[in-house]
């Protein structure tokens, strides 16, 4: 099963698992331009060798980058040594999908410790495993095995998409995904299979990941999170994809957030409908209308005041608010359209309020204007 992404959103940007993978990207790139003398020489100075680690030999001293005493440091430069395009491309890959989440799981610096504690965990495996090895160790592997287990602790339940014998496409369970490759592991590693992997760094480097995660994550991060239960297992689906809701505002969540970013996500809902005219009240969003109103109708209130009512209005107007007892309002700002004749001229039909309202229009293109009227001679 080859990883593709999944549908466990972040609440930190990953600057960490994006570093990694730049660097090793660019170690790899630069072993590659010495040519293939000098990319064999790299792995044997940089690279971890089991004999050498175990004081069983020594390396010519035109090899030996570090000083006497200081053969663990190439534990180290080994995890960002790789030895083809495939190798870091399937490693990188599973850091690009798992690993954003582990470092949103326990921060930055935490995060940065975790990969480097479960890379000398998985180094010093395989040299357990045979101290008197003499092929160099090479390759983000064993880091990488400790960033899966611990997100299989953390995200079981989290949906997966993968590319299954090169043929489906699909989405499992992050459990399933996961215990597939470490089972495999397993079986390479006790049928002894001999194909140049270090089997026993990828089971060492998981079982890291396993022992260390309850100590390195957030303290109000749980273990074995999922979605609810009754989403499928098994499903080919696109979370994360916005499904509108019936009155055409997005809901909270698109696909199945852990509860601790449940707040981020509400977030970024709220923030996507105000862009859109929608507002979220406690039982349902609802649709707003943000844009200014061109279209007056008596009665209408424009910058908190009704311009319908003359200046010299009083409470005797029938359409006035003293049916709730309110003071009368207040002398309405000037407007910034200018003021129509038929609100201000002394003696107009505009002073009787009842008539005004019956025969005053809305104007075209400016809220709160009067346009003529020629069919009656009124304004």
């Amino acid at each position: 099963m080859l990883p593709i992404k999944d549908n466990n959103p972040t609440t930190l940007t990953p600057w960490v698992t994006w570093g990694l993978i730049a660097v090793n990207i660019v170690v790899f790139v630069v072993t590659l331009s010495l040519g293939h003398r000098g990319f064999i020489r790299a792995n044997i100075e940089f690279g971890a060798i089991p004999a050498v680690l175990f004081g069983n030999v020594q390396l010519p001293p035109e090899l030996s980058v570090f000083p006497p005493g200081y053969e663990f440091l190439t534990i180290f430069s080994a995890m960002f040594m790789h030895g083809s395009w495939m190798h870091i491309a399937g490693n990188m890959l599973y850091l690009w999908v798992f690993g954003n989440n582990v470092e949103d799981a326990m921060g930055h610096w935490r995060f940065l410790a975790f990969y480097l504690l479960c890379g000398v965990a998985a180094a010093l495996g395989h040299a357990v495993a045979d101290t008197t090895s003499q092929i160099p160790m090479i390759g983000a592997s064993g880091a990488l095995a400790g960033v899966l287990g611990a997100y299989f602790l953390l995200y079981p339940k989290a949906r997966v998409l993968v590319w299954f014998f090169w043929v489906l496409i699909f989405y499992v369970p992050a459990v399933v995904v996961l215990g597939f490759w470490i089972g495999m592991q397993v079986v390479n590693l006790t049928t002894g299979v001999n194909d140049g992997v270090a089997w026993a760094a990828h089971v060492a480097g998981f079982a890291a990941g396993l022992v260390l995660i309850p100590f390195f994550k957030y303290r109000h991060v749980p273990l074995w999170q999922g979605g609810p239960k009754q989403q499928p297992v098994f499903g080919v689906y696109r979370p994360g994809r916005p499904r509108r809701n019936a009155d055409g505002s997005t809901p909270e969540f698109s696909f199945n957030a852990p509860p601790w970013a449940a707040a981020y996500e509400r977030e970024k809902a709220a923030k996507r409908n105000a862009r859109r005219g929608f507002t979220s009240n406690a039982s349902q969003n609802t649709q707003t209308d943000q844009t200014e109103t061109w279209t007056w109708q008596p009665g209408s209130t424009i910058y908190g005041q009704d311009y319908s009512q003359p200046d010299n209005a009083t409470n005797n107007d029938p359409r006035s608010d003293d049916r709730h007892d309110d003071p009368p309002s207040p002398r309405r700002p000037a407007q910034p359209w200018g003021v129509p004749p038929s609100q201000n001229t002394p003696g107009s039909k505009g002073d009787t309020p009842a008539h005004d309202a019956k025969t005053r229009r809305p104007g075209i293109g400016v809220p709160g204007v009067a346009r003529d009227h020629p069919k009656d001679g009124t304004r």
